[in-house]
């Protein structure tokens, strides 16, 4: 006869828990302006758009949108790790606040998006939020010559994270990143003070550099 398990001593799951984490360093549901720096991220739109957004019918991909480096998000991140998906009180955008980020975020459902994931983390409420986002997004030189593109080319990534740290005198190799995702250029994330908004190093878990020699990127639509 088989006797049955015993079931496990807290003590025992706690060390299970410490041991073996549940992720790469997420904490969801945390409460609202814990947290040390941001990440900036700007999306190259035509490989969001060839990738999910032309499937969804996104209207950011319409040609003729002229959309190139997209604000993805602001992101408030940890030394290591990140708070997403918090508790706040903080009232939430309005319908005109996320509608008048769809310029530099394609939509004012990306910005609720994000609001709802990323923001909340911040101890900003919501047009607070969204307004600091734009600050950021326009105090960074997006490269004019990737925006001349007439056709695809294929390059190696570092070659994006150059053009940005070319065009923004001041800015560090260690305080950029470039992600690539289905062999594309996907985005580019810079880390910045929290208070300032001025660069800073990234964190080891953020800097994730895309080393792909041959990766594409395709023309602005």
């Amino acid at each position: 006869m088989r006797l049955p398990k015993p079931p496990l001593s807290a003590a025992f799951l706690l060390l299970l828990t410490v041991a073996f984490p549940a992720g790469p360093g997420r904490a969801e549901g945390a409460r609202g302006g814990d947290f040390d720096y941001w990440i900036l991220a700007l999306s190259w739109s035509p490989s969001w758009c060839a990738l999910e957004g032309d499937a969804r019918g996104a209207p950011q991909c319409d040609r003729g949108r002229g959309l190139g480096w997209v604000l993805h998000g602001l992101w408030p991140q940890h030394e290591t790790g990140w708070p997403s998906w918090c508790r706040t009180a903080a009232r939430n955008p309005s319908r005109a606040d996320t509608a008048a980020m769809t310029d530099i975020m394609g939509s004012a459902g990306a910005a609720w998006y994000q609001w709802k994931k990323h923001g909340r983390c911040s101890g900003l409420d919501g047009a607070a939020y969204l307004s600091l986002a734009r600050t950021a997004y326009e105090a960074v030189a997006r490269p004019q010559l990737l925006r001349r593109l007439r056709q695809p080319v294929r390059l190696p990534a570092r070659v994006v994270e150059e053009a940005f740290l070319e065009a923004n005198p001041g800015l560090e190799a260690d305080q950029v990143t470039v992600t690539c995702k289905a062999g594309r250029i996907q985005e580019v994330r810079l880390c910045l003070e929290r208070d300032s908004l001025s660069p800073r190093r990234c964190g080891a878990d953020a800097r994730r550099d895309c080393t792909l020699q041959d990766a594409l990127l395709a023309p602005i639509r």
